[in-house]
């Protein structure tokens, strides 16, 4: 089921899917097969004809004192969301049979990662529906593909993945989420606002699962989370960490400010 949601291109039926796999995994302990199957899982999950994909800067602008400007934000979200279903779900798959999860851990981790990633199926829908509220839809605006780039560049190393996805991408919504809450409201678009600070809830609790997952491969490891933490992320993520840091909303993710803060330090790339 989790291999068919990557399968899947077309997004609400992605998003279905992966809420199904949720309640599927909720209504019993599955029988995780043994040896952990590998061979059919796609190097990239399947994706729509839309929305057209473009280098970054070339995506709309977002100026909410319009409802174009609205509407160019709200889809930039969606595409977020969408891409994080099959960020999810692929790390169940992908690393469901890591050496370094016993029995007992892999059923915790693939409890955890399909969880979220009926969170953000439904975080999609919300977003989507939405966006058909306002006159438009998702695929209707283009779009890039930065979130999978990072996804392929970690595709071999669980602790790498959960070093960037969830403590790099995902923990960047913390910090920049709150104020788009604030701008939607200024601009009168509660609606919209109140979708948002569903999702900024939500996300918390991913970044946590992240953490907590980064801390355990570390510990099988014999590895100081902070100090691999900051490794990888010189290693694989192109880009830098920008503050302001949401360090509330971190801080209730148990995402310790040791980890991020130096890296911050320097105003530079990082790679």
């Amino acid at each position: 089921m989790a291999i068919a949601v990557l399968q899947t291109a077309e997004p609400r039926a992605k998003a279905a899917a992966a809420r199904a796999l949720y309640r599927s995994a909720q209504a019993g302990t599955p029988g995780w097969p043994h040896p952990w199957p590998t061979a059919d899982l796609p190097a990239a999950p399947a994706r729509p004809a839309r929305p057209q994909l473009v280098a970054p800067g070339r995506t709309a602008r977002r100026r909410l004192s319009s409802v174009e400007g609205r509407t160019a934000l709200l889809h930039a979200i969606a595409h977020i969301e969408f891409n994080a279903i099959d960020l999810a779900i692929d790390m169940a798959v992908r690393f469901g049979g890591d050496p370094s999860l016993g029995e007992a851990e892999r059923t915790a981790f693939l409890t955890d990662w399909i969880a979220v990633g009926d969170d953000e199926a439904r975080h999609f829908v919300l977003i989507a529906d939405r966006l058909e509220d306002l006159g438009t839809a998702y695929g209707d605006l283009p779009a890039h593909d930065g979130l999978w780039d990072a996804a392929r560049a970690t595709g071999h190393d669980l602790a790498a993945r959960l070093a960037i996805a969830p403590l790099v991408l995902e923990a960047r919504g913390l910090d920049v989420t709150p104020g788009m809450i604030d701008r939607l409201n200024s601009a009168g678009d509660t609606i919209s606002a109140g979708i948002l600070k569903v999702i900024y809830s939500d996300e918390i609790g991913h970044v946590a699962t992240g953490m907590r997952w980064f801390q355990h491969v570390c510990s099988i490891a014999g590895d100081a989370p902070a100090d691999r933490y900051h490794r990888l992320v010189q290693q694989y993520y192109r880009g830098s960490l920008k503050p302001p840091f949401n360090i509330e909303a971190r801080d209730r993710a148990a995402f310790p400010s040791e980890y991020y803060l130096p890296l911050a330090a320097t105003g530079a790339p990082l790679a």
